[in-house]
Parts: structure tokens; sequence; C-alpha cells
């Protein structure tokens, strides 16, 4: 395996499977089978998953909610996809811990960083969710603080497409995709691979970022061997193009 220790950011919408919002039985499977893939393989693996099938605080504060009480609406659906995951996983016998940045000891365990570096070099999946205890912060930028934080090796948007692209593939047929590709050139391109501050924290700490497709089978395992399709976003002297 390329990567020891590993972050892994799933949005909340691949937990809701074919439904049209909230948790769908068979897509957390799925995902619980991806994620014991790698630790089966000795992979470490910490996980924040986003909210977005339950609640969006940003579609709240549209709609007249304050905003920070519409994030901290939003940070508590994070709190129902990690629950949901850690249910997942440990029905397939992966030993988890699910540490939470809003205080709520019957439900997890506060986000200690010593203690979730621990846990990891035990072999337990971490999962972080309430994002980073504030609003007006992204699960993007939650998950860039803890990749940092326990010092992980990269940074795994896992998405729906296999990677970062020239243009939208499912709008420009001849789009190419980045293999690799620099800081710089997603700055000046405007590639959005992450949100601003999360892809802020990632280049000043030179945290390396893979934007893959986890919704293929097997597909996240095959990244991290490096024998499937992704783009790997990084202090590179230049950007590669497929």
């Amino acid at each position: 395996m390329r990567y020891r220790r590993i972050l892994l950011k799933m949005s909340g919408e691949v937990l809701k499977g074919t439904h049209d919002s909230g948790l769908c039985p068979e897509a957390l499977d799925k995902y619980a089978n991806e994620v014991k893939r790698l630790t089966d393989a000795g992979v470490q693996v910490a996980v924040v998953v986003g909210g977005g099938n339950i609640i969006r605080g940003r579609e709240l504060a549209e709609i007249g909610i304050a905003r920070t009480t519409a994030d901290q609406m939003g940070m508590l659906g994070t709190v129902i996809n990690g629950l949901a995951l850690q249910h997942a996983l440990e029905k397939l016998g992966v030993y988890t811990r699910l540490q939470s940045a809003i205080g709520m000891h019957e439900v997890a365990e506060p986000y200690i960083r010593r203690r979730a570096v621990r846990h990891l070099e035990k072999g337990r999946v971490v999962l972080f969710v309430a994002g980073t205890g504030s609003p007006l912060f992204s699960t993007d930028t939650a998950a860039a603080l803890r990749a940092v934080e326990i010092d992980a090796e990269v940074f795994i948007k896992g998405t729906m497409v296999d990677g970062v692209y020239t243009a939208d593939p499912n709008k420009v047929p001849d789009a190419r995709r980045y293999v690799q590709l620099t800081y710089q050139e997603a700055i000046e391109k405007n590639l959005r691979v992450l949100d601003g501050t999360a892809f802020a924290l990632c280049r000043e700490h030179k945290m390396a970022i893979i934007v893959c497709d986890i919704t293929v089978e097997g597909r996240l395992l095959e990244v991290l061997r490096g024998t499937a399709p992704h783009t790997v976003v990084k202090d590179f002297t230049n950007s590669v193009l497929e």
C-alpha cells in the first residue's frame, strides 16, 4: 500500500443510495465494506462524513434560519450519519470509535487528537463527526483539519467521478482527467478540488489530496494501490493530464 494512514472524506449523499434523502441500508453496507477492505490491507482509516442526505445548513439559512443555528443543525446530521456508518462497520467486525467535536458523551467520545491517533494505531476506524464544532465551516474544512492533526499521509475526497477534469466530463465529452495536479494550477483554474479554507489548509501543510470515485466496488483499495484512475493534488512541479 502506498499510504499507511488516510483521512477519507465522504459526502452524506452517497449514504442515501437510490433514495431521495435519508439513509439507505444497502449504501451503508456498501461503504462499510469499502472501508473494511482498507483495514484488512493494513491501512489506518479515519473518516469524515457529511450530512447532506439529512440536512444542509446552508439551505436552512436560505429559508431564514440563522446561519449559526442552521450550521449546528447540519453538524448534528453528520452525527446521525456517523452513528449509522459505525453500526454498519461493526456488523462486519471492524472496531470503531466515534469522536464528536460537539460534546455528547452518551453518544460519542469527545474529539481528542492523541486519543484518535492511538485508536488508529490499534487498528480502529475513527469516525469524526460534528464538523469542527463551530459554525461557518464545511465538512471539507473539518476533514482537512483532522487530516493535518492526525498526521494522515493523504486526504482522500471520495466522489462520484474518477478525478479532477479540465471541464465537467458530463457536459464536455473531450474533457481530460488530471493524473497529477499542482496546488497552483488548481487555484489558477478554479478547479474547486475542495472548498477554499480546506484547500488552503492542505496546501499550507503539504497534505496530498486524492480525488477518486468511491461508488465502484473495490475502487478505493485499487486507488491506494495505484491501479485505478484518480487525481493526486500535491506540490508537484507541474501538472500531468491523462
